[in-house]
């Protein structure tokens, strides 16, 4: 039918720290804010997409929330999720499938956790066995964070990219997170902060790593009929596409290269954009690395030439590029995965509703979502306007 697609609500929960909130809480509040935020009711959703995470099947959190949906997807590929939720429910919307369709998620991964978390990836503890070959991996002492460390040190070896580079992604993003009230961290910080913090995995400083912390959020998505009618300007879904390369980190063919290289193309192509069009960029940062190889894998800045272009402050607003403006996963907030926050990030920033982060003039959006170990790679376009 090829119809076109908005988002038309977005939702945060309280956070970033809940200790009295359960995944399910934090998801039911950020979905009714987002029912709010659109102006609609529950029995106007007739699609749902969640990754599971928190211990929350799709079809219990439908329960959960009211809701009795006809289509559901229950992509599970790690912080990327959300953006294979949103190409799929671009997709469903534009077929005429469904009209709409939420997009939820929430976990209280850090006061969960309590005093249990490590440096890494969840392998052999509380009695769970790593998966496949993971479980050759973790005995050795390989972290998640050793896992981006090792891809780090070969985009250092092959084209000479420094620890000083990767930490003016960390310094760039903390300056976004300082004008945002509800950011976990917000004391502003130098390269050399970044590099005095205690060092996790080299290159890897603690600073170089995202925060730990709880928190919820959902996004509906519906038909441009269907937008024109709500609150707030239609943010037009313009393009989507994914892709994975490998689950275990040894597995992995080229460690400065990801699937990115292939998601972002195929995205920009069928939204009509090219690199230089993008005004916003929401990046999974999980690690400063995360967000170097995937500027280059999108097609932003050639391979190998991210280091300069970071260092040079492209990331800040009124840079070349202004990436994360919430304070991304960094500083902000990063409850297990964090894709979905992009797709919120994106919208509010095209609608013109970010305040003191608003990147003026802002007419495209880019949101990549990383899963894994570098894994899982989705790229969603957003714009003002359809395609």
């Amino acid at each position: 039918m090829g119809r076109n697609v908005c988002v038309v609500g977005v939702g945060l929960s309280d956070g970033p720290v809940t200790p009295d909130l359960s995944p399910s809480q934090l998801i039911a509040q950020s979905f009714r804010r987002a029912l709010d935020d659109a102006g609609l009711a529950t029995r106007d959703i007739e699609g749902l997409a969640s990754a599971g995470y928190g211990g929350m099947h799709e079809v219990a959190v439908a329960e959960y929330l009211g809701l009795q949906p006809h289509w559901l997807d229950s992509t599970s590929c790690g912080g990327s999720s959300f953006e294979f939720h949103a190409h799929h429910a671009f997709r469903a919307i534009e077929a005429g499938d469904v009209d709409t369709i939420a997009i939820v998620y929430g976990n209280n991964q850090l006061s969960a956790s309590g005093r249990t978390l490590g440096t890494g990836g969840g392998g052999g503890r509380g009695g769970m066995q790593p998966p496949g070959p993971m479980k050759y991996e973790f005995p050795t002492g390989m972290t998640l964070v050793g896992a981006y460390a090792m891809a780090a040190q070969r985009h250092m070896h092959e084209f000479g990219t420094t620890a000083e580079q990767l930490a003016s992604i960390s310094v760039q993003t903390r300056e976004h997170a300082h004008r945002n009230a509800g950011a976990m961290y917000r004391d502003l910080i130098t390269v050399d902060d970044v590099l005095s913090s205690r060092l996790v995995a080299d290159p890897l400083h603690k600073l170089d790593c995202c925060v730990i912390s709880d928190g919820g959020c959902a996004i509906i998505l519906t038909t441009e009929e269907r937008a024109r009618a709500l609150a707030h300007r239609p943010v037009f879904v313009r393009g989507g596409a994914g892709g994975t390369t490998h689950h275990s980190i040894q597995a992995m063919g080229d460690m400065t290269h990801t699937a990115a290289a292939v998601s972002g193309p195929k995205a920009f192509a069928e939204a009509g954009i090219r690199p230089s069009d993008v005004d916003v960029f929401c990046a999974y940062d999980s690690f400063t690395y995360t967000v170097l190889v995937t500027l280059e894998d999108l097609g932003f800045v050639p391979k190998g030439e991210g280091g300069p272009f970071v260092a040079d402050g492209s990331l800040r607003l009124g840079g070349a590029l202004p990436t994360n403006p919430d304070g991304g996963g960094l500083s902000n907030t990063h409850p297990g995965m964090r894709g979905l926050y992009l797709l919120c990030e994106a919208t509010r920033q095209l609608r013109g509703d970010a305040g003191d982060s608003q990147v003026e003039g802002a007419e495209i959006a880019v949101c990549n979502g990383s899963g894994g170990w570098l894994s899982t790679q989705g790229t969603v376009v957003l714009g003002t306007e359809p395609r």
